[in-house]
């Protein structure tokens, strides 16, 4: 069996993320679900919730994550971010890599949702890999400034032509910090 290197992008968002063992995650555009993987690795107790709005992505990330359906670690949803109705609270930490929807348009609904599925300390983390190495300030600045309208204390990080946007909610601090 051939395996095929994890992209840095992945690496690099799973490790801002920092889920701790007992974490409930929301993975939102899981493709095959090689964050998931980087994700179970870090949770013992925890869970990963994740959701793609491609069949085909969802098929090949249930099949690779089957002993992890099987045992309730792991949850594969086909629909898309505007579709997902999650309970309040329903997750410590969220993540999205090269989810777009979040700096091409007008994203409003989706902050709020999101910022009602978190935990009091839940963290989002919205991660890309600016499209040739251009945007990624563009990036920043539209989707921190989304975030932000939504009540979120945002920090942008960078590593070259990785980009992420970090918030949290005011006065509730980031999870696992003082």
């Amino acid at each position: 069996m051939t395996t095929t290197a994890v992209p840095k992008r992945l690496t690099w968002a799973v490790g801002l993320l920092e889920p701790a063992p007992t974490d409930r995650l929301l993975e939102i555009g899981c493709g095959r679900g090689v964050a998931v993987s980087l994700l179970l690795d870090r949770l013992t107790t925890g869970t990963v919730t994740a959701v793609d709005r491609s069949a085909t992505a969802v098929a090949a990330a249930r099949r690779r994550h089957h002993e992890a359906v099987a045992d309730g670690r792991a949850v594969f949803h086909l629909l898309s971010l505007a579709d997902a109705d999650f309970p309040a609270g329903s997750f410590d930490r969220i993540l999205a890599v090269n989810v777009n929807l979040f700096w091409t348009g007008p994203a409003d609904a989706e902050p709020t949702a999101l910022r009602r599925w978190l935990t009091p300390h839940g963290l989002l983390c919205l991660c890309w890999e600016a499209p040739g190495g251009r945007r990624a300030e563009e990036i920043a600045e539209r989707v921190g400034r989304a975030v932000g309208e939504h009540g979120f204390e945002t920090t942008v990080v960078r590593d070259g032509v990785l980009v992420a946007v970090l918030g949290v909610l005011p006065g509730e601090g980031r999870a696992g910090q003082p």
